[in-house]
């Protein structure tokens, strides 16, 4: 049996593309990651250092990161590429034709955006059974999730691939059969923001009561039961008698709420500028911060990864 690693290639060193090398590298691949700043790359090693240290994991394994300012020697031997952008959809379009002609024929070309149909981004990829979107959160070094995201076009021996891949090296992937915008993650993610924003637009309570509602409730059983193993457990039939007398009376507006494009209007742009729905000290964003981090690696050590 080969016990080969395959060769990994990144599209960009920021916030995402550092963590998604971490992950390969910590696995035992060889990563290479590209980006047009090469203060990026200058830092890279460093970053991925520091944040294996911090969980007391191998910081050797930042060595076997490399950055390359060069975008065709990055990918030129690559197994599998990650791109990890900007959202913007034709700067997508533009990598991606690029990476069909610059990769070996095998290779396996897949988008890390969150919401950007992935059959819109592989458009002018000629060789569409091995695009793919595989949709990584953040920090992608701890949310255990990918969701692996075919197109109409995409081989299942190479969506199995990436599948399997992702699962050999510690995270929890999840096929999304048909694409879709936001896949399955951020449309139940939204799906849920919708009708927090409504909620405080309709002045039934404040942004931080609807905070305090959902994690003090129902947030603290999501961990351990899904809202359909949620439903099986109430029954379906209590589902359908709830169904039928608020799904009417939650909001289901197919635009942006415009209390949300009025706080964006008035430059409310939340911790960036200090308030949002809620007013934010520098202290404070970084106490939610070190919070958030805190949990998470609490719950991986709980589930020993």
């Amino acid at each position: 049996m080969s016990t080969r690693k395959d060769r990994i290639a990144i599209v960009g060193a920021g916030l995402m593309g550092h963590g998604i090398a971490q992950v390969f590298a910590l696995a035992g691949h060889a990563v290479k990651v590209y980006d047009t700043q090469q203060g990026a790359l200058d830092t890279l090693r460093e970053r991925i250092a520091r944040n294996l240290a911090d969980l007391g994991q191998d910081v050797g394994a930042a060595q076997r990161v490399h950055g390359v300012a060069d975008l065709a020697a990055t990918v030129a031997d690559a197994d599998i590429v990650f791109e990890a952008g900007p959202e913007n959809l034709g700067w997508k379009q533009e990598l991606f034709e690029r990476l069909e002609k610059l990769t070996p024929a095998g290779a396996i070309l897949a988008s890390n955006t969150s919401v950007i149909p992935i059959t819109q981004i592989m458009a002018r990829v000629g060789s569409g059974e091995r695009a793919l979107g595989t949709h990584w959160w953040n920090p992608p070094y701890l949310v255990p999730l990918v969701e692996v995201i075919k197109t109409p076009h995409t081989g299942s021996a190479q969506a199995q691939r990436m599948f399997d891949l992702l699962a050999a090296v510690g995270k929890t992937p999840a096929m999304v059969e048909k694409d879709v915008p936001g896949f399955i993650g951020n449309r139940l993610q939204h799906a849920l923001w919708r009708e927090a924003i409504a909620l405080v637009e309709a002045g039934v309570c404040d942004a931080r009561t609807v905070d305090t509602v959902v994690k003090a409730s129902f947030g603290r059983r999501l961990p351990v039961i899904g809202p359909l193993e949620n439903a099986d457990l109430v029954g379906t039939d209590l589902t359908l008698a709830i169904h039928q007398t608020v799904l009417p009376a939650i909001d289901a507006r197919p635009a942006p709420s415009p209390y949300l494009e009025g706080l964006v209007q008035q430059g409310r742009l939340g911790m960036k500028t200090g308030t949002g729905f809620m007013s934010w000290t520098a202290e404070e964003q970084a106490a939610l911060r070190a919070r958030v981090l805190a949990h998470l690696k609490a719950m991986n050590a709980a589930e020993g990864r």
